[in-house]
């Protein structure tokens, strides 16, 4: 679901930005660590491309393939991620259909980051199966979300637009990465459960640790 104009003015802002920044990847890196070197990965919701350049600069990402709904963000992610050349590939595309969009296949990454993209989407369920299905034995996935406590805020209601039926919880979210069976390494909740932010891992199969 494409987001309206008022959130799309939030995400670009300097403010999200320093949050994004300061608070959240500090969080992030806390619970799942840098990644090692070469590591491929996947930005779901990439925006403007401000998490895409936090992944490469502040995660260590080798290269990143970043994926959006919106054309108008990839022409906006790929002025400001130009300089980095064949480090990022940007596709239009969603979330729910990575082969689709990305030619991805199992276990394709190493990493895969979500800066609050998963609760813009209907299927939200399907979206957290592709990432389990794209993320490589071993691989992690670094998420930031909002949760129903918040969407259903009459602030949140008032300026955003997001889907209505079967939103989620954290407990409701890491509840869906584990039946997938990605293991949450670590996650916090901020403003009263409004926010999750959190790093699952992939385990790798029996024998191989």
């Amino acid at each position: 679901m494409l987001m309206n104009m008022a959130e799309t003015a939030l995400i670009n802002s300097a403010p999200r930005r320093w949050l994004q920044r300061v608070y959240e990847v500090p969080v992030l890196l806390r619970f799942g660590g840098r990644l090692v070197p070469d590591t491929q990965a996947l930005e779901i919701g990439c925006g403007s491309g401000y998490g895409t350049q936090l992944i490469l600069e502040r995660f260590g990402a080798a290269t990143v393939d970043a994926v959006d709904l919106d054309p108008a963000m990839i022409r906006r992610a790929g002025e400001r991620l130009a300089r980095y050349g064949n480090r990022v590939r940007l596709v239009q595309g969603s979330a729910t259909n990575l082969s689709t969009a990305l030619d991805a296949g199992d276990g394709s990454y190493g990493a895969v980051f979500d800066f609050g993209i998963v609760h813009h989407i209907p299927d939200w369920r399907n979206a957290v199966a592709e990432v389990a299905r794209v993320l490589a034995p071993g691989g992690r996935f670094y998420f930031d979300e909002v949760t129903a406590h918040a969407l259903a805020r009459p602030s949140y209601k008032r300026l955003f637009d997001h889907p209505t039926e079967d939103r989620f919880s954290a407990e409701q979210f890491s509840d869906e990465l584990a039946h997938h069976g990605l293991v949450v390494l670590g996650s916090r909740t901020r403003i009263q459960g409004d926010y999750l932010l959190g790093v699952a891992a992939k385990p790798l199969p029996t024998g191989c640790e």
